[in-house]
């Protein structure tokens, strides 16, 4: 999900994102802690090839889309290269090369600054790339608001959301 329709209630979402902002924290005095120890040629290759195969591809098509519309492959793209799993594939691969170095920790400092600074997360094929406002989104939270007002939750009803016009959707 992005910042602007991360699908949660406003609330819970930033609990989401407090989690990674302590992760993020913890990585941050891990490599002041080490900075010496650090290969820091390695940790910013490590930092930034996340986004060099991940990010900056998606975010040049899209910038050149005339509607906003680029192929999925740009999201999967993204999702993989953002991905703990795949994140954990490259630390542990650079572990049985290279053996482990302070260095890996720019791989967790790039994810836990995505989600909990930013507030990026996964990328939705429902989504433009980007992140924009959603009127979808916005009517998600304002039928949370009315439900939250109870002290009981109810259960959802699809009658909440009323459909939006097809040139209002991507």
């Amino acid at each position: 999900m992005d910042i602007k329709n991360p699908y949660e209630s406003p609330t819970t979402f930033a609990l989401h994102r407090a989690e990674y902002l302590v992760a993020f924290a913890i990585t941050i005095v891990l490599m002041i802690v080490h900075f010496t120890e650090i290969n820091w040629i390695a940790a910013i290759g490590l930092f930034l090839y996340i986004d060099v195969f991940g990010y900056i591809p998606g975010a040049i098509a899209y910038r050149r889309s005339k509607d906003g519309r680029i192929p999925k492959f740009y999201y999967v793209l993204y999702n993989t290269m953002h991905s703990f799993i795949t994140c954990g594939v490259v630390v542990g691969l650079w572990m049985l090369i290279f053996g482990p170095e302070w260095a890996l920790l720019a791989v967790a400092f790039h994810v836990f600054g995505d989600r909990g600074v930013f507030g990026n997360f996964l990328k939705p094929f429902g989504l433009p790339f980007e992140p924009e406002d959603s009127p979808r989104y916005q009517q998600l939270v304002d039928m949370m608001r009315r439900r939250s007002q109870s002290d009981r939750v109810p259960a959802p009803l699809e009658d909440d959301i009323a459909p939006l016009p097809a040139q209002a959707t991507h």
